[in-house]
């Protein structure tokens, strides 16, 4: 079993920065890659971000490219999402998640473990 925990959610006006991080902690010695959701009012949960744990390959969607960053520390079994140039459409909880065996990273369900979640809110 894996427990995640997110932090560093907030409140944020347009243009500013909030940095999330995720600590997982538990049977951490088999990850393929760790993932960043949200979910706004309403929305069905969407992709956001991935990084692949021991290769560090990096995976966004359209709607955050260039303006987030998603890292990670191994040694801390921490993973990070940097969001610079918020808008008010990146208002949503977010939730970080563990991909256990290699599958599609955009997928939802490829994602086995998940944390509770962060609220994001992005004032104009």
């Amino acid at each position: 079993q894996v427990q995640l925990v997110e932090s560093g959610g907030g409140w944020v006006q347009a243009g500013g920065s909030l940095r999330l991080s995720c600590a997982a902690s538990g049977r951490t010695f088999s990850i393929h890659a760790m993932g960043w959701f949200r979910q706004a009012p309403g929305k069905v949960r969407e992709f956001v971000a991935a990084i692949t744990w021991y290769g560090g390959r990096t995976y966004y969607a359209d709607s955050v490219k260039g303006r987030f960053t998603i890292s990670r520390d191994n040694l801390k079994n921490t993973e990070y999402l940097q969001m610079n140039s918020l808008k008010p459409e990146d208002t949503a909880v977010y939730y970080c998640a563990i991909q256990r065996d290699a599958g599609s990273i955009y997928v939802l369900s490829e994602y086995r473990y998940w944390g509770q979640g962060t609220q994001v809110t992005v004032s104009s």
